[in-house]
């Protein structure tokens, strides 16, 4: 069975980003639930195909399975709505901001996540999902531009 430290590192990586989420504002939470959603629609597909190919183990307590729904809907999830309310229409300060954040998600966070037991790099390593991190930012920042732009069409 899963020990203690496993599930709480869990709970918490769900619960946590949560808290902040009532400090967005509703404009900018249902501005950007759009692109958010997309963004986790995104990952939850690619995870089903690097858990099959065996790019990574997912060892999630709380969300077993190929994917980890605890850090999709968690952390990822809720950064994405504040990287976009807090950057989107400065496309240099989102790409920096971005850059920046899945260096340390990438790096020492998924560090942290394998001692912790929660999932393991396997066939992929931590540079190359540092890669995909970015070039998904790239291409959910365009996803936001065609929303944008929808919503302005039916105006």
């Amino acid at each position: 069975m899963f020990n203690n430290k496993k599930m709480a590192f869990a709970l918490g990586m769900l619960i946590i980003p949560w808290i902040t989420v009532p400090f967005l504002g509703k404009k900018s939470f249902f501005r950007f639930l759009p692109v958010a959603s997309f963004t986790n629609l995104f990952i939850s597909m690619f995870s089903v195909i690097a858990n099959k190919r065996k790019w990574w183990e997912n060892k999630n307590p709380v969300s077993p399975g190929l994917v980890d729904f605890t850090y999709i809907l968690g952390p990822f999830f809720v950064a994405t709505l504040w990287i976009f309310k807090l950057t989107y229409g400065n496309f240099l300060k989102y790409f920096v901001t971005n850059a920046v954040l899945d260096v340390i998600c990438a790096y020492p966070f998924a560090e942290i996540w394998e001692k912790v037991g929660v999932f393991k790099l396997k066939k992929l390593s931590h540079t190359m999902w540092y890669v995909f991190c970015i070039s998904l930012a790239v291409i959910i920042y365009g996803f936001q531009k065609l929303v944008e732009k929808s919503i302005k069409d039916t105006n």
